[in-house]
């Protein structure tokens, strides 16, 4: 294991530095700032979620300049929130700090603006979430299935989709190893 040298200690963000940051410039927009396994996590309604994203990645004293992951969690009978939430992964290289935006999202209308045009990466990851529960994100350039065939029905990942499946593989055509005859 390599050790760092005086520079990469000296760019490393402290979690408080970076909420204050955020909180200077977002304000009450930031519903919840905690930190979580000593990695700071923001919560940001969804119409304030691409102005914040937007915010970390182009502002010069922030810089969140990589999307590690993006992914969708359905939080079915957890209580006192939106069923379903989105969760990205933001890495600054420049101060050698990851950060955790989450954005809660609504049963009734599972939308969230899409984050491509600020990170390319994002676009596969936004239509694996579609794919497997069912949340769009407005302004994709290709919101179509990405696991799943076209023609499948459900969300395979919410937490009501039966654990047996819907009968779609019985539809398949068997196909028999003659060496097992």
């Amino acid at each position: 294991m390599a050790l760092q040298t005086n520079r990469e200690q000296d760019v490393m963000a402290s979690n408080q530095e970076i909420r204050e940051l955020v909180l200077a410039r977002f304000g009450e927009r930031i519903l919840a700032a905690e930190e979580e396994c000593g990695q700071l996590a923001l919560t940001v309604s969804r119409d304030d979620h691409f102005e914040l994203l937007k915010l970390l990645k182009e502002s010069a004293d922030l810089g969140y300049d990589i999307l590690m992951d993006l992914f969708g969690v359905d939080y079915l009978e957890m209580g006192g929130r939106e069923r379903y939430g989105v969760i990205y992964q933001l890495y600054s290289l420049g101060r050698n700090h990851r950060l955790r935006v989450r954005v809660p999202v609504p049963e009734q209308d599972p939308r969230l603006d899409s984050a491509v045009p600020l990170w390319a990466a994002a676009n596969w990851a936004e239509r694996e979430v579609h794919d497997m529960y069912g949340i769009t994100f407005s302004g994709h350039p290709n919101m179509t299935r990405i696991l799943c065939p076209d023609d499948f029905s459900g969300f395979p990942l919410r937490k009501d989709f039966p654990v047996q499946g819907i009968g779609y593989r019985e539809n398949f055509e068997k196909i028999e190893n003659p060496k097992t005859k």
